[in-house]
């Protein structure tokens, strides 16, 4: 081994070594919390008797894919993260195109997109709760200045789940337009002024050029979007409390409850783990498709 190659060796096992303490703690945080939910998820666990002496193998797992209200919860969360994900998308991504345009107050732009995301949700949640009041509410105040008639915002059920849509989307559209828009800006000039001398218009340089190269970054946008899509507590736990009935009783949300409020962990545990296992699944699956698209 000549010194060149002794010089880089150690100073891998340096960074190594210097980076072992965070990753030990990342690995604790992330996979400790893991492995108890799956251990707990083969107990009957309760909060009542938290002790794990009853092994009860797969019979969680069982019940809760044959409980119908958390195959509901599952349902209506299919259908909330795909509508926010989308609306968000299109959005942030016409917005991105539209603010990569702009030469001067990009900074400005950048600044005012971040405000909503750097809100708590739980803020968010209080906000809009004020905000959506079906007698103390400012929407329902303009509204009635239009002379239309208020809206129970939170309190319908054919109007509660796209209450709860509408309000994830200004709360995190931004970050799919703060990555898109970073995305846009890192893409090389010279494609562009090359299709300008062939001719080529806005649309075809846009579809032959600007998808292309940015699809690295759409598909890991989508993905990570997606699963903190799938993840969303705060805004129902605030907002509605999973109603109107079931209305809004999104995954995360039924499993807290089952949890917390009947106390049953353990089947809880094995709901978390179905959950995660779904999430994955179709993370995979996304990001296999979408490369084959590329």
């Amino acid at each position: 081994m000549n010194q060149h190659q002794t010089i880089e060796s150690a100073d891998r096992k340096f960074g190594w070594f210097m980076s072992a303490p965070t990753l030990a703690l990342l690995l604790a945080v992330i996979l400790f919390p893991v492995f108890w939910a799956l251990f707990t998820s083969v107990h009957d666990y309760t909060l009542i008797a938290p002790n794990f002496d009853t092994f009860t193998g797969a019979q969680n797992y069982v019940s809760a894919l044959q409980d119908a209200e958390f195959r509901h919860s599952l349902w209506i969360t299919a259908f909330f993260v795909f509508v926010v994900v989308l609306i968000e998308f299109v959005i942030g991504f016409g917005v991105a195109l539209m603010l990569n345009s702009v030469e001067r107050f990009k900074p400005i732009y950048y600044g005012i997109l971040l405000c909503p995301l750097l809100m708590n949700p739980v803020i968010v949640g209080l906000i809009w709760r004020m905000f959506l009041h079906p007698s103390l509410g400012i929407v329902n105040y303009l509204l009635s200045v239009a002379s239309i008639a208020p809206v129970n915002w939170l309190g319908s059920t054919k109007v509660a789940m796209w209450t709860i849509v509408m309000v994830d989307i200004w709360h995190q559209v931004s970050f799919m337009i703060v990555l898109l828009l970073a995305g846009l800006s890192a893409l090389p000039k010279e494609p562009y002024e090359a299709a300008r001398v062939d001719g080529a218009g806005t649309f075809k340089a846009f579809r032959h050029i600007t998808l292309p190269l940015m699809w690295p970054v759409i598909i890991v946008t989508l993905l990570i979007r997606l699963i903190f899509a799938v993840k969303t507590y705060d805004l129902v736990y605030i907002m509605t409390r999973g109603g109107p009935g079931t209305a809004t009783d999104l995954a995360s949300y039924f499993i807290y409850r089952k949890a917390f409020v009947s106390l049953h962990v353990g089947e809880a545990s094995a709901m978390a783990a179905i959950l995660l296992a779904l999430v994955l699944l179709l993370t995979s699956y996304l990001y296999r498709y979408m490369r084959n698209l590329t």
